[in-house]
């Protein structure tokens, strides 16, 4: 069995035909799958379908594209409590984007230390998007994890080696996605050679992204098994062994989640 460890359910692309997705994904062995929180006034609709489905929990946080669309909404406060339904098992997506800078990264930033404020003092999984902002989020994950542990992952990881190093430092996993088999991504198909992995996740982040062979379709969860099958390779394993593997560290990381397989 497979986990897709991060995909977007809630949105347009993947919600319109929901229930053949997930068939989709079922049929080629994806156990459980995990969508994410980016927008709290969309939160109802991600939780819903997490409500609907066994195999499907989800996440509540914003986007750091939203930082200031929804900085004034979002507070540790809020987040711990929305965290309390018992389907929601981690707190984000948050993080910093320097590539397109929707919002302005002093903004970014406090939303970010406000997320891992709330994962400290629930021991949920922080989720954490970075973009072109290599530095400065190692240096918030380290500052913060010195005011207390917390746990969480590095998701569709394509950053540069730091990012990896430093935050597996701290306890936090690397998530790999589609652009794992992508032709110009030598450096990190490098990168997660490197990478223990007792410390990987797989994802696609679908609705983008898909994977070869997929490319230029929608992506969706049935094709985190492509992603899976290059990291495999990549690390010298066979397929099953590194679904059992990934699918292991999904469960430790994710531990509120009552595993069934």
């Amino acid at each position: 069995m497979l986990v897709d460890s991060h995909c977007h359910l809630n949105f347009e692309q993947l919600s319109s035909e929901l229930d053949e997705v997930v068939a989709r994904a079922r049929a080629v062995g994806v156990g459980h799958m995990l969508t994410i929180g980016t927008k709290l006034r969309e939160f109802d609709s991600v939780r819903t379908i997490a409500e609907r489905y066994d195999d499907i929990h989800c996440t509540v946080g914003v986007h750091p594209h939203e930082a200031e669309s929804e900085g004034d909404e979002v507070t540790a406060a809020k987040l711990v409590e929305l965290s309390k339904h018992p389907k929601v098992v981690g707190i984000g997506e948050t993080g910093l984007d320097y590539f397109y800078e929707h919002a302005p990264r002093d903004l970014q930033e406090k939303s970010f230390r406000l997320h891992i404020e709330a994962a400290r003092e629930t021991g949920l999984p922080i989720i954490v998007h970075t973009r072109n902002a290599d530095a400065d989020t190692v240096k918030i994950l380290h500052e913060e994890y010195e005011k207390g542990p917390f746990t969480g992952v590095i998701h569709c990881f394509s950053s540069g080696w730091e990012v990896a190093e430093k935050s597996m430092e701290i306890g936090i996993y690397i998530s790999i996605s589609g652009i794992v088999t992508f032709k110009a991504s030598d450096e990190l198909r490098e990168h997660v050679r490197n990478i223990p992995v007792e410390k990987l996740l797989v994802e696609t982040d679908s609705p983008y992204l898909a994977p070869v062979p997929k490319r230029g379709k929608t992506n969706e969860p049935s094709f985190v098994a492509h992603t899976a099958a290059k990291v495999a390779e990549l690390k010298e394993l066979d397929p099953d062994r590194l679904a059992a593997i990934t699918t292991d560290n999904f469960f430790n990381l994710f531990n509120k989640i009552e595993r069934k397989f």
